[in-house]
């Protein structure tokens, strides 16, 4: 949610920032937001106006009643009467005016940087560097769910009885290199100086409407039905909530947290669960990592944040290269971001396993998560990374380190997580 005071001041930066986003049909929330901050200040004047009449008249009414003047005390309290009237259906409507306010702001998105490339969709995303040099063995290499099933990890078709399309069981080495992976991320993380976190997996909608555009809610989030609670989609849901309402110590900051959660997703317009694979599903697990930090600093964090997750990438000897989500790939509450995609040998492609953004204050305003400092109060700027979220991370690894005869290499960095093992050979 972008501050009130800049759409007063420049409402036709909004206004570009929308055509930028290629989202003109939100034009007339500009207009709608002015008149309706228009309409609150004037609502606001005049209740302002009726208190300050009021304490003067009560005082008027206690000189006058001192003074015996009955008939006079009696039609000022007349007065008070039906000023108290007016500031009752005032106030009211103020409370009205700033709800309407305050959900057409925030349907308005967040500023966009002057470094986000301008492109419709994620097909104009612009590439920015690469890590490692992209390799294709001199065997074919076969669809990953196939290198799953002969190294006996995985069981599709019991999930789809159990659960249906769109989750899987991971079974034997392959499960134990999935937590291996986990684990190996939060102590890479926590080398890097962040906070290991476990958060709750269902949130209240307040945050979930703080957390996101009411477009994402719709298409990712799973209600638990008749309560108000919702399925995290990931954990950085939980983690940027853990701080609503709350007023931060500027010399706490910045406050780097990394965290481990399932995450559930509806994947909603995303052409349908394939019914092969493990790319779109619906429950998955990831370590992710925040950043709270000052305004001045969002920046700095946003390219520290996206290079731990390619360093942590390279480690496992996997190449990846970077991407600059273009502003109609930005959801609403995103500044900046950067995508991470890793190298496919089979598909000879990159594909997204990761994505950092920088959100400025649009998460912050919404869920009231401001800083104290020595020059008064001020939102937080919030950010936030994928570290590694299996399971296309486990697609990554698969391919980049298959072997001709089937087998699976396991890097160096991985091998203590496992036990040492070297390798994931198939089950005769």
């Amino acid at each position: 949610m972008i501050d009130i005071a800049l759409l007063r001041s420049e409402p036709e930066l909004v206004r570009e920032n929308l055509r930028k986003k290629f989202q003109e049909h939100k034009l007339p929330l500009v207009d709608e937001a002015l008149a309706l901050d228009e309409k609150r200040r004037a609502l606001q004047t005049e209740g302002d106006a009726l208190r300050a009449s009021r304490n003067t008249l009560s005082k008027q009414i206690g000189v006058l009643m001192r003074e015996k003047k009955t008939e006079e005390a009696n039609a000022i309290k007349e007065q008070v009467a039906r000023n108290a009237e007016r500031l009752a259906a005032v106030e009211n409507e103020t409370a009205e005016t700033t709800e309407k306010l305050k959900a057409v702001m925030m349907r308005i998105p967040n500023i966009i940087s002057k470094e986000t490339p301008i492109g419709k969709d994620d097909s104009e995303n612009v590439e920015r560097q690469r890590f490692l040099e992209p390799r294709v063995p001199a065997f074919d290499i076969p669809y990953h769910l196939d290198i799953l099933e002969k190294l006996s990890g995985i069981d599709v078709d019991s999930a789809r009885r159990t659960s249906g399309q769109g989750f899987y069981y991971l079974t034997g080495d392959v499960a134990r290199l999935h937590s291996a992976v986990l684990s190996y991320a939060r102590d890479f993380m926590i080398a890097k100086g962040f906070t290991y976190c476990i958060p709750p997996f269902m949130i209240r909608s307040e945050v979930v409407s703080g957390v996101m555009s009411f477009e994402e809610m719709d298409g990712m989030m799973y209600k638990i039905e008749g309560e108000d609670l919702y399925l995290i989609g990931t954990s950085e849901h939980s983690m940027i909530g853990r701080f609503m309402n709350t007023v931060l110590d500027e010399k706490q900051l910045p406050l780097k947290l990394t965290s481990y959660s399932p995450c559930f997703r509806k994947e909603k317009g995303a052409h349908g669960i394939e019914e092969r694979g493990i790319y779109r599903i619906h429950q998955f697990e990831k370590q992710e990592m925040i950043v709270i930090c000052k305004p001045e600093d969002s920046e700095a964090w946003y390219d520290k944040m996206w290079n731990y997750t390619v360093e942590l990438f390279v480690s496992m000897e996997i190449p990846v290269r970077t991407l600059e989500c273009c502003s109609g790939d930005l959801a609403d509450l995103k500044y900046r971001s950067v995508d991470v995609e890793a190298w496919s040998p089979r598909q000879k492609k990159y594909f997204e396993v990761g994505s950092c953004s920088n959100l400025t204050d649009a998460q912050a305003r919404r869920l009231g998560i401001r800083i104290k400092g020595e020059n008064g109060n001020r939102f937080a700027h919030t950010l936030n990374n994928t570290v590694v979220a299996p399971p296309r991370m486990l697609i990554a690894f698969l391919e980049n380190h298959l072997r001709a005869d089937g087998s699976v290499e396991i890097p160096q960095v991985l091998r203590p997580y496992m036990g040492g093992q070297k390798e994931i050979v198939p089950k005769p």
